[in-house]
């Protein structure tokens, strides 16, 4: 019966989006109903434990995987990206005024005559 339980528990999100507390808690609950010795009990919940870490970090992986696939269908550019055009951007800017402060100098001078 702990077996068909586990393998039920396992197939879907169950112990991936359990809290390690809830984990515990219910293989202690499970370890009661099937009478299993302190030793049993412990080591089905220590298996329990770490399925439950494996399942969180597959589905983890999983979702990560996904989102990222998401967000690339999007074709948003990479904040990066912004940052260098940025950086291009500040830099024509103060080329520009550079020029037009030498053009309004030289504009300038050549109206005064000099």
């Amino acid at each position: 019966m702990i077996d068909l339980i586990k393998r039920t528990m396992l197939t879907g999100l169950g112990l991936a989006v359990m809290t390690k507390d809830k984990v515990e808690e219910l293989g202690r609950d499970l370890a009661e109903q099937a009478k299993l010795g302190e030793s049993e009990g412990r080591e089905f919940v220590d298996n329990l434990m770490k399925q439950s870490e494996t399942a969180r970090n597959e589905f983890e992986t999983r979702v990560n995987a996904l989102v990222k696939k998401a967000v690339e269908g999007l074709n948003l550019v990479h904040k990066d990206e912004v940052a260098k055009l940025q950086g291009r951007i500040d830099a024509l800017e103060d080329e520009l005024k550079k020029h037009e402060h030498a053009s309004s100098h030289h504009a300038a001078a050549s109206h005064h005559g000099v």
